[in-house]
């Protein structure tokens, strides 16, 4: 991942106290990195940093939509994401960013990328399933819905194959005893 010069936040020259960062994340974000996930990506976040003498607080927010497949009908929507969390920034002899938490900065540092946390901030606040609004509400009209509803098991099968295998039914008097 190759960092990105428009997501540095040069700290040094601030005053104590908390400062705002905007930052616009489209699909031009998302080049460096090897994720295909997205079709499209329009997302505002916001981090504000909190400068002390011997450490800094960043508090990252984001909201947006990332244009996704339906997992059910494989239909691209625009799914609304909003995730945030926070970080400490302290200085010492190297870089280190082990912690998830917090990351470390050579002493004499003036600045710091976030294109990494922004990544990060944005692909975990896309839910694993993803399914169109249409379909949650029963207003999408799709070939795949039809046909999974053709395939869905029916109570008639369930009954039928109790009928076939009375083994169950010795099993379920062991259970009952």
């Amino acid at each position: 991942m190759e960092a990105n010069v428009d997501f540095n936040i040069q700290f040094s020259g601030l005053k104590d106290g908390v400062h705002t960062f905007d930052f616009q994340l489209s699909e031009s974000f998302f080049e460096n990195f090897d994720n295909e996930e997205f079709n499209a990506v329009k997302a505002k976040a916001v981090v504000n940093l909190h400068k002390k003498p011997t450490l800094m607080e960043a508090d990252f927010s984001l909201e947006g939509y990332v244009n996704v497949y339906c997992d059910l009908t494989n239909e691209p929507f625009d799914l609304a994401v909003s995730n945030s969390f926070q970080m400490v920034v302290k200085f010492g002899p190297a870089y280190s960013d082990d912690h998830e938490d917090m990351i470390v900065l050579p002493h004499g540092s003036h600045q710091f990328n976030v294109t990494q946390q922004l990544y990060e901030l944005l692909v975990l606040s896309v839910p694993q399933k993803r399914v169109h609004p249409g379909v949650e509400d029963g207003t999408m009209n799709s070939d795949v819905l039809e046909k999974l509803d053709q395939l869905k098991p029916s109570a008639n099968n369930h009954s039928s194959q109790r009928e076939i295998d009375p083994r169950w039914d010795a099993l379920k008097k062991l259970k009952n005893k």
